[in-house]
């Protein structure tokens, strides 16, 4: 097959090229191709066909698969079976070549890859073809020509030639007719069972050997065959014939049309600019809660309902609003499990997400939902699934939101989806390979997240929604640390800065202690106001009123009243009633403290707790002398004890009635710092987190990816150029990588001749790791990971090859 491809690539121009590339950028990932042989390889893969056809919308896949049915299918012939006219087969015939599934040889006759085939065990629900069963080593010779006997036909000559005068006799509609005309009562419904309903069905094995019923009949005329005792298989040419001629396979050239509406766009844009600021300010406001109460986790799982419903009423949101960002921000790193903590808690990277410009950090809570292996917003039963828990459906969920959107993004700016049925439809006619079930029941769920998140409002895109859907970039999946390429793609960026840019950065103190932001509040205008006030209304306009409760909450948190009314100041201008509250508040905050205690030490010697109490090693402890016999530590009783003991003292442990206990020293696991959570609830370590470690830089630029044009043109030159140098190989290295015994040589051949990966050294000392060779005067020109791209290393100068796995 790939000769065929590559056959075909060979006759292709540079612009034609080009689009395969575009629509395959894995087959020109690094290490590049530079030959069309390789290309073809690359292209021909399995797992790169599957994955290739998620991408195909529906006419193109039911193009393929009426293709796979037919022996030698061309545009002519896939048209009359479809039942349509040639032009309107031709064009998705371009998607499947303009995507390297399908090609055409000299001949016009139509070849598909052989990862195509893999989507359907039975295309159009037919059997294998008459040549199959007719070829089994079940079948002797003299079993064929005792069918070609009973079918009336010539049984001399040989095998093949036999086997073609039973498939042309049972391909013909006509003569089949005349056969089954003399068979048995119930023997054209039982055909007709297998060939609408099959092509396999399970049978009473025993009726095939009983003479006089019809399977016994049909397995006598190759009518049908038994891969084992109780199943029964109708070959494909039969079952067509059995059809009859008015019958055409589904073929749907045209999308379902979404109902639509007209929508207002400058009320869509308000919408917009009213939401996305609220994401973020929310987010910030989710993770500063977690940094003082850790979210702890299930025994099973996930974030409990009960912690869900907490979390919003302490941060203001609704619990819907907490279950999806809560997810989101899982996903973007933002928030993890920490076992010091007992529970989740912001991480290193919400450090520097904070302090970020807001276009960057909605930018990164848009490109972890994107790439979200799970829908916080789907209900199961009536049911949402646990925060943060398993969902088996994993990938196929990131998948149905992006087609979802993609759908969106195809209806007209100024319109709205007007019926989800009518959506749902139209989405699968552009990602039939999604499951259906999933669809129906996640869309809902998509299109509600979509609006909490400033993606969709009243029904069609925002700007920041079209951004979005339109991405080419690769989004990741869930498991990804870094999705550079989203998180920095322009046309996403601009949309994000002007969803941000009415963000209001100051607000209205008035005399009655409330503070007024008419708008979107910036999200570190609202986590001040949360701290120092009470929120009391949200919308258009945001409302906080200052309470002596509140302005105490932010005492409690270090700040004192010149801090506070400072930070206020730089906000708006504060009244003097405010001012009074805030100085009252701080001249009575303190007059009685309430201390924690980990432990008490008691003793009869006055000298030896004085000494305890200022013994250096024993600081880390917090000890305080409140009585000349009662020193109180900071540390829980198993640390206090366990230092004392490790710098010369005997205590012992007693009990809150006063006997001494005796504990069992109980083994711990050793805790290796932050985990992260990944899909299903499960934790891993996760390097980025380890105290001292250096944190993975999460917004690098991404290297810009592969230009389609630049490589088709190279490689169309390539093919022109190529001069058949192949075979040369070992000659070569022999004679030029003298410095190499013969074995390390037979290494360096297979870097050239089979792409395997090696690591070199050189008479200097320098090290690679190089694969896809190629030999060019003396030097070997391979792939450099190192490097990151192509270089020439003298064949005279490499002095070890080793293996690299």
């Amino acid at each position: 097959m790939e000769d065929h491809l590559l056959g075909w690539l060979r006759t292709l121009d540079e612009n034609r090229l080009a689009r395969i590339l575009a629509n395959r950028p894995d087959a020109i990932a690094p290490p590049w191709p530079r030959r069309l042989d390789t290309l073809a390889q690359r292209l021909g893969n399995g797992f790169a066909v599957m994955e290739a056809m998620r991408g195909l919308p529906l006419p193109a896949l039911q193009l393929a698969e009426a293709g796979l049915t037919m022996s030698r299918p061309t545009p002519e012939g896939l048209a009359a079976f479809l039942g349509v006219p040639g032009r309107t087969v031709a064009p998705w015939l371009d998607h499947l070549y303009d995507h390297a599934l399908a090609w055409p040889d000299a001949d016009g006759v139509i070849h598909l890859a052989e990862g195509v085939a893999r989507w359907w065990a039975a295309p159009l629900g037919l059997g294998e073809p008459l040549e199959h069963y007719l070829n089994s080593w079940t079948i002797s010779n003299d079993a064929l020509r005792a069918l070609a006997r009973v079918l009336g036909l010539p049984a001399h000559g040989n095998k093949r030639r036999t086997i073609a005068r039973v498939i042309e006799l049972l391909s013909d509609p006509g003569r089949l007719d005349r056969l089954t005309a003399t068979a048995p009562d119930g023997t054209l419904a039982l055909l007709g069972r297998l060939a609408w309903d099959g092509p396999a069905r399970d049978v009473d094995g025993g009726r095939f050997v009983t003479p006089g019923t019809p399977e016994k009949w049909c397995a006598d005329h190759g009518l049908l065959f038994r891969p084992s005792w109780h199943v029964a298989e109708i070959p494909r040419e039969v079952a067509l014939c059995l059809r009859g001629p008015g019958y055409h396979p589904p073929f749907q050239p045209e999308a379902p049309e979404v109902a639509s509406i007209p929508v207002d766009p400058e009320e869509v844009d308000h919408l917009m600019t009213l939401a996305a600021p609220h994401v973020v300010e929310r987010c910030a406001a989710l993770l500063d809660n977690t940094s003082k109460t850790p979210l702890p986790l299930l025994k099973t799982g996930g974030v409990g309902v009960r912690e869900v419903r907490r979390v919003a009423k302490e941060t203001g949101c609704d619990e819907d609003e907490t279950r999806l960002l809560l997810e989101v921000c899982a996903v973007a790193r933002l928030l993890a499990w920490d076992e010091q903590s007992g529970g989740m808690i912001p991480t290193e990277r919400f450090d520097r997400w904070r302090l970020d410009e807001g276009s960057a950090r909605l930018r990164v809570l848009l490109s972890a939902w994107w790439r979200m292996e799970r829908s916080s917003l789907r209900k199961v039963d009536g049911k949402y699934a646990t925060v943060l828990g398993d969902d088996p459906s994993g990938s196929a969920v990131a998948r149905v939101r992006r087609a979802v959107l993609a759908a969106l993004a195809h209806l007209p700016a100024g319109t709205a989806f007007a019926d989800r049925d009518s959506l749902v439809r139209n989405v699968h006619w552009h990602a039939p390979l999604l499951d259906q079930a999933l669809l129906a029941e996640c869309a809902p769920a998509v299109l509600e997240e979509a609006t909490l998140l400033g993606l969709l409002a009243n029904g069609a895109l925002t700007d920041l929604g079209r951004a979005l859907a339109g991405l080419t970039a690769d989004p990741g999946d869930e498991n990804d640390d870094a999705v550079p390429q989203v998180e920095h793609d322009p046309v996403l960026a601009e949309a994000s800065t002007r969803a941000l840019a009415s963000v209001r950065r100051s607000a209205l103190f008035g005399p009655d202690l409330t503070a007024v932001v008419t708008g979107p509040p910036s999200a570190e205008l609202a986590a001040l106001l949360d701290r120092v006030a009470e929120r009391e209304s949200r919308g258009a306009a945001s409302v906080w009123r200052f309470t002596t409760e509140s302005v105490r909450g932010a005492l409690d948190h270090g700040y004192d009243a010149d801090e506070l009314l400072d930070e206020l100041a730089t906000v708006g201008t504060i009244p003097q009633p405010l001012e009074y509250l805030v100085r009252d508040t701080a001249r009575r905050h303190g007059e009685v403290t309430v201390s924690t205690v980990g432990c008490v030490v008691q003793a009869g010697d006055t000298a030896l707790l004085a000494e305890i109490a200022g013994h250096r090693r024993l600081a880390r402890l917090g000890l305080r002398l409140l009585a000349p016999t009662v020193l109180i530590s900071a540390a829980p009783a198993e640390r206090t004890l366990a230092a004392l003991r490790e710098n010369g003292y005997s205590p012992v442990p007693v009990s809150d009635t006063g006997e001494i206990t005796i504990h069992r020293a109980r083994a711990e696991e050793p805790h290796n710092g932050k985990l992260i959570l990944l899909p299903g609830g499960q934790v891993a370590e996760l390097s980025e987190f380890t105290p001292g470690s250096q944190p993975h830089a999460p917004y690098v630029i991404a290297e810009p990816a592969p230009d389609p044009h630049e490589h088709a043109r190279r490689l169309v030159a390539a093919g022109r150029d190529d001069s058949g140098k192949h075979g040369r190989t070992w000659a070569v290295i022999g004679r030029m990588a003298t410095r190499l015994p013969t074995a390390q040589q037979s290494l360096l051949g297979f870097v050239v001749d089979r792409g395997v990966r090696a690591a070199i050294t050189l008479a200097d000392g320098l090290t690679a790791t190089i694969s896809h060779g190629e030999l060019r005067a003396g030097a070997l020109d391979a792939w450099c990971e190192e490097a990151g791209d192509y270089l020439e290393f003298p064949l005279a100068e490499i002095v070890e090859v080793r293996g690299a796995y």
